[in-house]
């Protein structure tokens, strides 16, 4: 028993190393190899291994060979379908004119015209959506494979034809859109950093005042004059009652009266007197910011009967 299972591993070991050869050597070459020496079955055996496994330059390649070895080993009902999946699979391949016969080069192109233009009608309509959505990257390369297909000899003759026609000059223009929303937007450039400039006002300046007007109490900001000589003239004769007046000065920037009068007599015999010495008083000047200014000072005049009858002014 024991001998029993030793043979049946050592069996099992060679078939699996005999198989591992075997996929190793599977290859496009060896299949090629295989067809030109009339093994179709074994090409076209090792052509549906490949077929899952080779990369997509040798894929169209694997494609077609399938096709010929259907039609070598006379498996007619499958050649259109096998054909037909070669050009969906890979509508831009076109088969080397010296590995098909004039029949299969008919055949293929045959199914290219046929079949070409909804493809390249599929592929706009995806690429569109792309744009659409903002893939620019993949809208561009599918308006390109449009392009390229449109320029395939097979469909020439539709290119130049609605829609086709017009699916070429949206695609070119789609390019180029594309092409522009791919290239970066540059960054603003950078202001230059300028210094700030605060401008500070000047204080307000004291609005200008007249110096030559005649100012009065009215003006706080005016020192008034101060009396330095203002003698009093004496009442003429008796005074049988008391009386009182105002009397207005103007007093110029040095002190001296310009001008008198009374804007309230006081009596008709002493008004005339009063007047009359006013114009000898001094004063010292009145002062705005420290500047001699001409000034109106008014004086109530006050007499009281007495036996000198002396007046009284403030």
């Amino acid at each position: 028993m024991r001998r029993k299972l030793l043979l049946i591993a050592i069996l099992t070991c060679s078939a699996l190393a005999a198989a591992a050869p075997a996929r190793a050597q599977a290859s496009l070459t060896k299949a090629k190899e295989l067809y030109a020496s009339a093994n179709y079955d074994e090409a076209l055996t090792m052509l549906n291994t490949l077929a899952a496994s080779s990369n997509e330059s040798d894929a169209a390649s694997v494609g077609l060979y399938r096709v010929l070895c259907l039609v070598a080993v006379g498996r007619t009902s499958e050649v259109d379908a096998a054909i037909d999946r070669l050009v969906s699979q890979y509508p831009l391949y076109r088969p080397a004119s010296d590995e098909l016969s004039p029949r299969m080069q008919k055949a293929v192109s045959t199914a290219r015209m046929r079949l070409l233009p909804n493809l390249v009608q599929r592929r706009y309509e995806e690429s569109k959506s792309a744009y659409d959505r903002g893939d620019f990257a993949a809208s561009r390369a599918g308006f390109k494979w449009v392009l390229t297909a449109l320029a395939d000899p097979d469909i020439s003759y539709l290119a130049v034809q609605s829609p086709l026609a017009d699916l070429k000059t949206l695609s070119a223009g789609f390019v180029d859109l594309s092409d522009k929303a791919l290239v970066p937007t540059p960054a603003p450039p950078t202001a230059p950093l300028v210094p700030t400039v605060v401008s500070i006002a000047p204080p307000p300046s004291k609005p200008t005042r007249d110096l030559k007007r005649v100012f009065s109490g009215e003006d706080a900001d005016v020192v008034a004059p101060v009396t330095t000589k203002q003698p009093m003239p004496r009442f003429p004769g008796a005074l049988a009652e008391a009386a009182s007046g105002v009397l207005e000065l103007v007093i110029d920037a040095n002190g001296s009266v310009e001008s008198a009068r009374m804007i309230e007599p006081v009596n008709r015999n002493y008004d005339q007197l009063l007047m009359a010495a006013a114009k000898k008083w001094q004063y010292q000047p009145a002062q705005l910011d420290g500047t001699p200014v001409r000034y109106m000072k008014r004086i109530q005049i006050s007499l009281a009967p007495s036996a000198d009858a002396s007046p009284r002014g403030r």
